[in-house]
C-alpha cells in the first residue's frame, strides 16, 4: 500500500488523510505553497469533501497550514526559533541569514506609566524617551516594539539612527554594554493596532516579551515586544539548577 494511498480499515479515513497532507507540509511544499482544493482532494482520494474539511481543519489547527479567505489553504511558514539571550533582532535575524529592516514609528520624550517609570528607576514624572518601532526580515514584519529608555544613561536618544541595531548604538555611541535583563513572556491576542502593523487579524495570537535590561546594575531599557506567533516558537533548555535535590525542587530555564 502506498503511504499516499487511503484505504478501508482501521484508521479513519480523515485520520489517513491528515498524515498525508501533513508530510506535504512538512517535506514536499516549502512554506506558503497552496495545497488542492477541497474539491480536489476528495476527488484525488476518494473520500468526501466532510472528511477533507476535517483532516484540513486539523492541520490549520496544529499550525501546518493556514487558510486565506477567497484564495485557499497554504502550508504555513515555518517559525523562527526565539532564543532567550540576550541579543538585538538586527545580530539575531542576520545571524539567520534574513535581512533585518527596522521602521521608527515614534520617537518621543514622554512621561513613561508607573511600571516603566519604577523599572528605570526614576523620579515621578520624570521624562523618558518613548521608542515605538515595527520589526520585518526579508520585507515580513515580524514584531512591534514600544519601549522606555532611561535618559540618564541614554539621553538624547531621538537624535540618532534609530534604524539598525539599538544595542550596537547604545554601545558605541554611549559607552553602555547591556549585560543583565529579566524578562517575561506571555501570549495575547492582537488588538486592531498591533494587528494591522503585523499584518495579522485583530485577535491573532501574538507571543508578547517584556525585558528590563541594564548595564552595570543601571537600568537601560524598559521594552515590551509583540512578535507573530504564527511565525516565532520559544526554545529554553531545563536543567535542575537549584542547590538543593529532590522531587520537590523545579527545574529553572537556562539560556543557550
Amino acid at each position: 500500500m502506498s503511504r499516499n494511498e487511503i484505504v478501508d480499515g482501521p484508521k479513519p479515513k480523515h485520520a489517513q488523510l491528515r498524515d498525508i497532507l501533513r508530510r506535504m507540509a512538512e517535506q514536499e511544499l516549502p512554506p506558503g505553497s497552496p495545497i488542492p482544493s477541497e474539491r480536489d482532494l476528495a476527488e484525488q482520494y476518494g473520500v468526501s469533501r466532510i472528511t477533507v474539511r476535517a483532516a484540513v481543519g486539523q492541520l490549520v489547527t496544529e499550525g501546518l497550514l493556514t487558510r486565506a479567505k477567497g484564495r485557499g489553504t497554504f502550508t504555513a511558514r515555518r517559525r523562527l526559533d526565539v532564543q532567550l539571550y540576550l541579543e538585538s533582532f538586527t545580530d539575531d535575524m542576520r545571524r539567520r541569514g534574513l535581512t533585518p529592516a527596522t521602521e521608527v514609528l515614534t520617537c518621543a520624550e514622554e512621561v513613561p506609566p508607573p511600571e516603566a517609570t519604577a523599572a528605570l528607576g526614576l523620579l515621578p514624572h520624570e521624562p523618558a524617551c518613548r521608542l515605538v518601532r515595527l520589526r520585518r526580515a526579508d520585507g515580513v514584519p515580524l514584531a512591534v516594539e514600544r519601549g522606555w529608555y532611561s535618559p540618564r544613561v541614554v539621553p538624547d536618544l531621538d537624535q540618532h539612527d534609530l534604524t539598525t541595531s539599538l544595542y550596537t548604538l547604545i554601545a558605541d555611541t554611549y559607552g553602555v554594554q547591556l549585560d543583565h535583563a529579566g524578562q517575561t513572556v506571555w501570549a495575547e491576542g492582537a488588538d486592531p493596532e498591533t494587528a494591522k502593523l503585523l499584518a495579522v487579524r485583530p485577535g491573532s495570537s501574538l507571543l508578547v516579551f517584556r525585558r528590563v535590561s541594564s548595564s552595570r546594575g543601571r537600568p537601560v531599557e524598559d521594552m515590551t515586544s509583540w512578535y507573530r506567533g504564527d511565525l516565532y516558537q520559544v526554545t529554553m533548555q531545563l536543567d535542575r539548577t537549584v542547590p538543593e535535590s529532590g522531587p520537590h525542587h523545579s527545574a529553572k530555564g537556562g539560556t543557550p
